[in-house]
């Protein structure tokens, strides 16, 4: 008896990249204020501007 084995493959990669893309998303919601801040600083060197950190993470600004 033959099994088509294909469609289980499959599947299985689904749930790989379903998981994989869960801790992603995780990663980036946890420390999206301190990426969206580290840009911010950058962006300040360059339009010669100085960053004022802000209350929380993701709040800072160029002044």
């Amino acid at each position: 008896m033959k099994t088509n084995n294909k469609g289980q493959a499959l599947v299985e990669y689904l749930l790989i990249i379903a998981v994989i893309s869960v801790i992603v998303v995780s990663i980036v919601k946890l420390l999206g204020g301190y990426l969206q801040d580290s840009m911010t600083k950058s962006s300040c060197k360059l339009i010669d501007k100085q960053y004022v950190e802000g209350a929380k993470p993701g709040e800072g600004t160029c002044q």
